[in-house]
């Protein structure tokens, strides 16, 4: 039976990308279709139909490929979704893809008004945001797309992975995987598939990297970097490490915020 990866999130972090960097390498079947997402663990009426039907629907006639992986960026915020996850892939992989808070919701925001759910402006939708949680549909979309700050606080999310799945959670930053190829490597070898698989995906541009103006500055970059202080400091302090975008706090500069 093939082994088991799942991308958890975080929305609009570059997991398109990761993805294609997983999905381009033979030894790893990535689920189709890829959208709608299948979201399987998020809804307990598709889990409980259980592990055949699931890798019936989404890896079908790819049953001899050594890794099965899913990609559901609402599965970091369900605690839920961590438990049936664990339940039924307690060997599974989960991959978790973060980058600069600030420049997420900036995107969240993008993705949002594009979708046709936002109407209200960048600032307005932000600082609203920052003031307390929007009421929204679950009708139309499985989490909240106005939580562009509560989205951003890592922290809060990943310690339902982490108790569950333990050193098989994996945390990758956007920032280091899109521009370093040895990134990319360093992950085919924790995932036990051949490290030396060059991606085509790796000649490509991800939107998380580009280099341009910034937005979100002034008082709102200002209000924002503010409100991610605590949650940046506790995502330092469980990951042991320095974060990307720490660098980009000290300069007094800004993250780009295309994807």
């Amino acid at each position: 039976m093939s082994r088991h990866l799942l991308v958890i999130g975080a929305q609009r972090c570059g997991t398109t990308y990761l993805y294609r960097v997983l999905d381009e390498h033979p030894q790893i079947a990535m689920a189709r279709p890829a959208r709608p997402e299948p979201k399987f663990f998020c809804d307990p009426e598709l889990w409980r139909r259980g592990l055949d039907w699931y890798e019936a629907t989404y890896f079908s006639g790819r049953a001899d490929v050594p890794v099965h992986g899913e990609k559901s960026t609402s599965y970091i915020e369900s605690a839920a979704a961590a438990r049936r996850a664990a339940a039924m892939l307690p060997e599974a992989d989960v991959l978790v893809m973060l980058r600069d808070p600030v420049a997420r919701a900036i995107s969240n925001w993008r993705f949002s008004t594009a979708s046709g759910l936002e109407e209200r402006p960048l600032e307005q939708a932000l600082i609203e945001n920052l003031q307390g949680a929007r009421s929204w549909d679950p009708a139309r979309t499985s989490v909240s797309p106005f939580a562009y700050v509560e989205r951003g606080r890592y922290i809060d999310y990943l310690p339902s992975w982490r108790d569950r799945f333990g050193e098989r959670l994996h945390v990758l930053f956007v920032e280091e995987l899109a521009r370093n190829p040895d990134a990319v490597m360093r992950l085919y070898k924790a995932l036990g598939v051949d490290p030396g698989y060059q991606p085509a995906a790796l000649r490509r541009r991800v939107n998380a990297a580009r280099a341009s103006a910034p937005q979100g500055t002034g008082d709102l970059g200002a209000a924002l970097r503010a409100s991610f202080a605590d949650s940046d400091r506790r995502l330092r302090e469980w990951i042991g490490r320095p974060l990307p975008w720490d660098a980009t706090r000290r300069d007094g500069g800004n993250s780009t915020a295309n994807a």
